[in-house]
């Protein structure tokens, strides 16, 4: 699904290449998911642009970007930086982090985009369903 399909709402943003940039970043995150109505939960949101701009600060090249479009129904996360070499997925845990695998498991689906001059890493997020209940009682 391309980002034009997730919603009118958009944030495209430079980040400067400092550690205050997470905080920054998931500011502007929860600014976006109010104006945009998003149902889905905000904290699972937050925690993947934490992690995806942490890992463009820690192993991307440049000061990253911070792209977002949302709508009530999803939400298309954007990371972009200067580097080239693409991120590979680790084991998760405390040596490796948890990055893409948070990325991996709160998202409909993520993906790594080359572009002229870098990547952009994306993912998007909706609202998680509730079971239907079926109203039959067990006897």
């Amino acid at each position: 699904m391309g980002s034009e399909e997730v919603g009118p709402y958009q944030v495209d943003t430079p980040l400067p290449k400092e550690i205050g940039s997470i905080t920054a970043a998931r500011r502007m995150a929860r600014r976006a998911l109010a104006e945009c109505g998003y149902q889905g939960h905000h904290e699972d949101v937050l925690l993947v642009v934490s992690e995806l701009v942490t890992n463009a600060l820690v192993h991307g090249d440049g000061p990253p970007s911070l792209r977002m479009r949302g709508s009530a129904a999803q939400v298309r996360v954007e990371v972009g930086d200067a580097g080239e070499r693409l991120p590979e997925p680790r084991e998760p845990g405390p040596a490796n982090g948890w990055g893409l695998h948070v990325v991996s498991l709160l998202s409909t689906g993520w993906g790594i985009s080359p572009r002229d001059g870098g990547k952009v890493v994306w993912c998007e997020l909706s609202p998680r369903l509730a079971p239907i209940q079926s109203g039959r009682s067990e006897p």
